[in-house]
């Protein structure tokens, strides 16, 4: 195994942790959604740092370790991998924090809670409609990805500008 993909499992395991930790401290409602925004957050950070496939084993790890301690359900299986994915692989094919952000927002917020119905209907039993689902997954979302965004603006310059650099050198 190279360092690349030490630090990149090392990162997704840290990632992972503080997922499972923040995912059940911060959350709050916002009119009738109830928002956690951390799973969203730390879904930019991974896609942005380790790429697509690290930033899908993350959200798995995330949300298994979290419905097997109970403070998950399975709604966190789509929307969470589909929205890592999307930050990941527009990130890497364009470089561009905005637009990686934009896809957590488009894959979780809007795939993911469209995906996420028929999850909750066939497993869960549950019968609201799926306009229920979008605006709740995408207020969560946005206000995940709002806060990641600073934090990875401010270490834009210091730590992922660097990093970028080396890769496209290769």
């Amino acid at each position: 195994m190279n360092r690349s993909a030490t630090y990149k499992m090392i990162l997704t395991a840290l990632l992972s942790a503080l997922g499972v930790v923040g995912g059940s401290m911060f959350e709050f409602t916002i009119g009738v959604a109830k928002v956690a925004p951390m799973q969203h957050l730390i879904n930019l950070i991974s896609g942005v740092l380790v790429g697509p496939w690290w930033a899908i084993t993350q959200a798995f790890i995330t949300s298994l370790t979290r419905n097997i301690l109970g403070t998950g359900t399975v709604l966190a299986f789509p929307g969470s991998m589909i929205g890592a994915f999307c930050v990941g692989w527009l990130f890497q094919k364009t470089r561009n924090l905005f637009v990686a952000a934009c896809g957590e927002l488009v894959g979780t917020g809007i795939i993911g809670a469209i995906v996420a119905y028929p999850v909750a209907k066939w497993l869960m039993g549950a019968n609201g409609a799926l306009w229920l689902f979008v605006p709740s997954f995408f207020l969560s979302a946005l206000v995940g990805v709002m806060i990641g965004y600073v934090i990875l603006l401010s270490m834009w310059k210091q730590i992922i500008s660097p990093q970028l650099k080396k890769l496209d050198k290769k």
